[in-house]
């Protein structure tokens, strides 16, 4: 069966894309630590990897890079989010796909892996990975029960976590520009997600929530509001951020 490999350094990760044969499907999982979707992806894409046997040469290659320590490698595929799976075949993107969803992932690999549809259907019966066609039936109810799950965990991430258009490096409105702007002013650590990146995340926030605006900052997995509400918190209290403050933590 096929296991991922952990890509380390950029070096490494150009020897995995020169020394891939032309029809290897290369599929590539970016992951970061704090993010909790991501572990779970990890358990997903170890399960489907288990699906592919080897062989000669390889039908599949399966790494995962850490977004945030390998940064050229994300940026160089637009990584934006994570969990974010890459495909390439001969060094070229066949797809990405963007977010927590193992329905999407399972039905993008199996697409472009080419994989006998006799064997699939035979390994999801051994290992208990459900088919794309059979979770697609799963009931509205129980579709939103795990999105509010998932956002729960995401909201959660960090301690401060940022739900904004775009990247603080490059945000794709000004009130996310904003309140980058307020958290890097007051030197805050946090974790942050492009909703534009994943659509599911950002139509369900807005419910899981009730609140229908981005950017989102949450603390300690509570709901502050959005630039509006963190400047009137700033205006009241300046120390409003103090305990998650960059220079707290060199000095404690």
């Amino acid at each position: 069966m096929s296991t991922i490999t952990e890509i380390e350094t950029d070096a490494q990760w150009q020897q995995v894309l020169s020394s891939a044969p032309p029809s290897t499907l290369l599929i590539a999982s970016f992951h970061a630590p704090w993010a909790a979707p991501c572990a779970q992806m990890a358990t997903v894409l170890s399960t489907l990897a288990s699906e592919y046997p080897v062989t000669e040469p390889p039908s599949t290659k399966w790494v995962s890079i850490n977004a945030e320590e390998l940064s050229d490698i994300s940026e160089t595929y637009d990584v934006t989010a994570v969990p974010f799976l890459v495909l390439l075949r001969n060094g070229e993107v066949v797809e990405t796909v963007s977010g927590s969803s193992a329905v999407k992932v399972r039905t993008a690999i199996e697409k472009h892996a080419k994989k006998d549809s006799a064997a699939a259907k035979d390994a999801g019966a051994t290992n208990g990975v459900s088919k794309p066609a059979e979770v697609a039936e799963v009931d509205p109810a129980k579709a939103k029960e795990e999105l509010f799950k998932r956002l729960g965990d995401l909201v959660k991430a960090a301690p401060v976590m940022l739900f904004m258009k775009g990247t603080p490096s490059a945000p794709q409105c000004g009130f996310s520009r904003q309140l980058v702007g307020i958290l890097r002013d007051n030197s805050v650590k946090y974790g942050f997600f492009n909703i534009l990146a994943d659509d599911d995340v950002r139509q369900g926030l807005k419910e899981y929530a009730e609140w229908p605006t981005f950017p989102q900052l949450w603390i300690d997995g509570e709901l502050v509001g959005g630039l509006d509400i963190v400047k009137e918190e700033l205006s009241s209290d300046t120390d409003f951020f103090k305990p998650y403050s960059v220079a707290v933590e060199a000095t404690s």
